[in-house]
């Protein structure tokens, strides 16, 4: 249902898309539906239920007895989930006695997203209102970009394994009458589908809105997608997927999002937009940037202050904006990023399968794309700082001492101060970095640092009460972005409801810091009077 202070309309430039019928907020809601179909990721099945996509209650989640591989909270979720689960339970156990690995025993997130699709499709009935929202969203199947076909056929050939079908006339009960209408669902998928997501922004696996999807794209958005947790909401309408404007929108001002990460640089963008959603994008972040793009900067050689543009291939000749300085290496620039673009992708791939090699990978790759000059901002500097602090963090709830802290404090500084220059404040994702910076400096010290409780000490990250503090700053600055990023009526979503709690104990802590040191004054003995 849309609500009635937005409205469709066409765009001779941008086709269909939402507009405001009246002015709204930073931190208002402008969309709030459940999506029309959810999925986890293979790797969430086990952590979150596969109904309400939440993540396991204190009791645990209980497992499907049939097929053994989705598990949800409680009969509840189960129950709610069963009319598209019994379907997919059959399937799963037969595509899981074929696999020939336990690699492959699950089909991936898409393949089962589309079956659900289709099924419901079939259930629905053609001519339903919700069979033909999913038909009213946008195919590419007439203008597939050369790299797109392999892709469409891997997934056209396991969605019809999944679904168990062995000639095209069994298609007609899904309501496609040939092999050209399969592509055409499977491109509508892949050109409207959204990453699920946590509340804390981790990806979780996908899902389909047809509404939501009619939203268009800019690299500067004014509004967001994200999915709060609303605790206020039942179990049934989770996930609950919302569009929050992350400034104020004007009225008749067209409401845009970002189909993807806007921290990448220009060319990359370019790329995955041209590839996946077969556009060129014209908005302002891609065509009138003034000045330097800090997605691809580095600092002045001559140290002034300034920023250059790091050179590339078409053009190596670049100099600082302040001081006109040149670049006098650029060959020596143009191969650190290639370095670093290579170790940033093997860091990723290594992830989940050798933790240590992909945490040396970058522990080795960003002092170097430091020395080379590279701002925080700048890619892949910022992408290899958030992996470090992810595998730093993972790597101190195991291994609990005071330097995998700090350098778990540093990394978390550096890939927010990287963020503050890309995304506009109260952008959920700089709301979330702020927020983990903040935890991570209110962690308990395991061994606290004396000799950097000087003020006038500038190592980092401090100790003692001066640390307190700066946690108690950073998740105050946090909590602020949160109530524009994941919407005020939802006071931030779950992170920032958890911050608030944190907020309360740190000021408390301080306070208890600042009366011990007023009782040991008083306690002191007075000097006489001469």
């Amino acid at each position: 249902m849309l609500p009635p202070s937005v409205e469709i309309r066409n765009s001779s430039v941008s086709g269909r898309g939402i507009w405001a019928k009246e002015k709204k907020e930073a931190g208002s809601i402008l969309i709030s539906v459940k999506p029309h179909i959810s999925v986890l990721s293979n790797q969430s099945l086990h952590t979150h239920c596969s109904s309400c996509c939440g993540p396991a209650p204190p009791s645990g989640l209980k497992r499907c007895v049939r097929c053994r591989m989705v598990w949800y909270c409680d009969v509840n979720c189960s129950s709610n989930d069963w009319t598209l689960h019994k379907l997919e339970c059959s399937a799963l156990k037969k595509w899981s006695s074929s696999a020939p690995s336990p690699d492959v025993a699950i089909p991936s997130d898409a393949v089962r997203c589309l079956g659900r699709i289709l099924w419901k499709r079939r259930a629905e009935g053609p001519e339903s209102i919700w069979a033909k929202e999913i038909d009213s969203m946008q195919s590419h199947r007439g203008s597939l970009q050369p790299s797109a076909f392999e892709s469409h056929t891997h997934l056209a050939h396991f969605l019809v394994r999944f679904l168990d079908l062995s000639s095209p006339a069994e298609l007609s009960e899904y309501g496609l009458s040939t092999a050209g209408d399969l592509v055409d669902i499977i491109s509508k998928f892949i050109t409207n589908t959204f990453t699920l997501t946590s509340s804390s922004l981790s990806a979780l696996g996908v899902s389909v809105s047809p509404l939501v999807a009619l939203i268009n794209h800019s690299c500067d958005p004014n509004a967001v997608i994200v999915y709060p947790r609303c605790s206020n909401e039942p179990s049934t309408e989770e996930p609950l997927m919302q569009v929050v404007a992350i400034r104020d929108i004007e009225v008749d001002e067209e409401i845009l999002t970002a189909y993807i990460d806007t921290t990448l640089p220009r060319f990359s963008r370019q790329k995955f937009l041209k590839e996946t959603y077969n556009f060129d994008c014209q908005c302002p972040s891609c065509t009138k940037y003034s000045g330097v793009d800090p997605r691809e900067s580095m600092w002045c050689p001559k140290s002034c202050g300034g920023k250059c543009a790091v050179p590339t291939e078409e053009n190596s000749l670049t100099r600082c904006e302040k001081c006109q300085t040149p670049v006098t290496s650029p060959d020596a620039v143009l191969d650190v990023l290639r370095v670093g673009q290579e170790a940033l992708d093997k860091a990723v791939a290594l992830r989940s399968r050798d933790f240590n090699k992909a945490k040396q990978l970058t522990t080795n790759m960003i002092p170097i794309l430091t020395s080379a000059g590279l701002t925080p901002a700048c890619h892949p500097l910022l992408a290899l700082n958030e992996l470090h602090q992810s595998l730093l963090v993972s790597a101190f709830s195991s291994n609990l001492t005071q330097s995998v802290l700090d350098d778990s404090v540093r990394a978390a500084a550096k890939y927010s101060a990287g963020l503050s220059y890309v995304l506009r404040e109260g952008h959920p994702v700089r709301g979330v970095a702020l927020a983990d910076l903040g935890k991570l400096l209110a962690v308990d010290e395991p061994e606290p640092s004396t000799s950097n409780s000087s003020g006038r000490d500038a190592v980092f990250p401090p100790s003692g009460p001066r640390r307190l503090k700066l946690a108690l700053e950073t998740l105050k600055q946090a909590r602020t972005e949160l109530y524009i990023g994941f919407g005020r009526k939802n006071e931030g979503g779950e992170v920032g409801k958890s911050i608030r709690e944190t907020v309360v104990s740190l000021e408390r802590e301080l306070g208890v810091w600042s009366q011990g040191v007023r009782n040991v004054l008083e306690d002191m003995p007075k000097p006489l009077k001469s």
